[in-house]
């Protein structure tokens, strides 16, 4: 009697174990999730992203034979926030806004940049209108300058170390910033005088403008950057690592123009976290606050 007392406890402890494990293989995302959620820049109108997506998301669930849920946060710092949570399994972020990720997820794995005219890199500019007489960075000074996201490289970062390097001006100090959420607002905030100048990516703003949402007339590039590391695709290595293995390769094998149209890209190559090494050495030229941002 004894032992099968004993052998029943030892069963049920085995089983509690079991479940325990279990929980905590699924509590980390080592299992594969039975929908794979994609997190994609809020740099546009979130209904606009996603129906632009949808090619991806299809190319994306048949390339991994698994349901795709294309997601977009509010913001970058909510898009952080979701991927540290665990609410997203794959996220498109821009160089700086991952880098805020990494130092706050270590697990977070930036795997591929996209590819524009040949380069895993991309530009931004600095734009005015063209009736405020600004011609170069210094005629900035004393006036308002429009910037997107705060967590965002090419149109908050970049142009903002563009303007301090070549004309010394510093914000709220000898021009005015505001920050308006999007590349596109930005643009639009320049073209209807709410700000004399703003900052964004250099392939969003050659997009608007050929869709004739941007009036080339009345707003003006004045000034590009150089060449920085593309925006990253990031995963979680907690992820299944054949998913992971597969992620990767779909994304490195995507030649489909109608998905990589939207993505305003030729294709993805593979890139390592300290390619961004670039983007954390101007976040100190800067002196910004990560904690902060």
């Amino acid at each position: 009697m004894k032992k099968g007392m004993i052998l029943l406890l030892i069963l049920s402890i085995t089983a509690m174990l079991f479940v325990g494990c279990a929980n905590d293989d699924a509590s980390t995302g080592a299992s594969k999730p039975d929908k794979l959620k994609v997190a994609l820049l809020p740099d546009e109108s979130p209904s606009t992203v996603i129906k632009n997506n949808e090619p991806l998301k299809t190319y994306l669930s048949d390339a991994l034979g698994m349901d795709v849920e294309l997601v977009v946060t509010t913001d970058y710092s909510s898009m952080i926030e979701a991927m540290r949570n665990g609410k997203i399994d794959i996220g498109y972020f821009g160089p700086l806004s991952y880098v805020l990720l990494k130092q706050k997820m270590e697990k977070a794995e930036a795997f591929a940049a996209k590819v524009e005219k040949g380069s895993p890199t991309y530009q931004a500019v600095v734009i005015a209108g063209t009736e405020t007489g600004i011609e170069t960075l210094g005629d900035i000074e004393g006036k308002t300058v429009a910037f997107g996201d705060v967590a965002s490289t090419s149109s908050h970062m970049i142009p903002k170390e563009m303007i301090l390097a070549e004309s010394n001006l510093e914000h709220d100090q000898d021009y005015q910033q505001q920050f308006v959420g999007a590349h596109d607002a930005v643009a639009m905030a320049v073209q209807n005088g709410n700000a004399q100048a703003g900052g964004l990516s250099k392939p969003i703003f050659e997009a608007l403008v050929e869709k004739s949402m941007i009036d080339a007339s009345k707003v003006k590039v004045i000034a590009e950057s150089a060449p920085y590391p593309n925006y990253p695709w990031v995963l979680s290595s907690d992820l299944d690592p054949e998913l992971q293995e597969s992620i990767k390769q779909a994304f490195f094998n995507l030649k489909d123009a109608s998905v990589l149209e939207a993505l305003k890209g030729e294709g993805f190559a593979p890139i390592q976290d300290q390619d961004y090494d670039v983007i954390r050495n101007m976040v100190k030229l800067l002196g910004l606050d990560l904690e902060k941002m």
